[in-house]
């Protein structure tokens, strides 16, 4: 019998993703990647998403105070080998150092969105007549 497919990732994909997010963080605060954009850019790493395997994590980032995220991206992927290599003492307990990938995060933007969808006078106007009827 076959295990039912799921597409929420298993505990053990997300102790592992918070691990690895906490590991990337503290390899960056200290400016151990040696990029003129990466020193100089404060990057905030949101989530870190693991492959079924664990052999892949997926880094969502978001460069603060910069408008180009995809150079500061860029930079992140060119560096992605020697950041995984930082990251080996930190995750002494893996069996496969797993590989890193960066993506730029774009849920800030979504939630301005919405936000801004629910300021809009339209969306306004309909609460104000919902609370007149109760």
């Amino acid at each position: 019998m076959s295990k039912p497919t799921s597409s929420a990732p298993s505990q053990r994909m997300l102790r592992v993703g918070e691990q690895v997010r906490a590991a990337l963080t503290q390899v960056l605060q200290r400016g151990e990647v040696r990029d003129p954009l990466i020193e100089t850019t404060v990057i905030s790493i949101s989530e870190v998403r693991m492959s079924p395997d664990l052999k892949i994590a997926t880094a969502f980032v978001t460069p603060l105070g910069v408008s180009d995220h995809e150079a500061t991206v860029e930079a992140l992927n060119r560096n992605a080998k020697f950041i995984r290599g930082r990251l080996s003492p930190h995750l002494r307990q893996m069996k496969y150092m797993p590989e890193v990938r960066f993506r730029d995060d774009t849920s800030f933007d979504n939630y301005k969105k919405i936000d801004a969808l629910l300021r809009s006078p339209d969306v306004a106007r309909d609460l104000d007549a919902g609370e007149d009827e109760a």
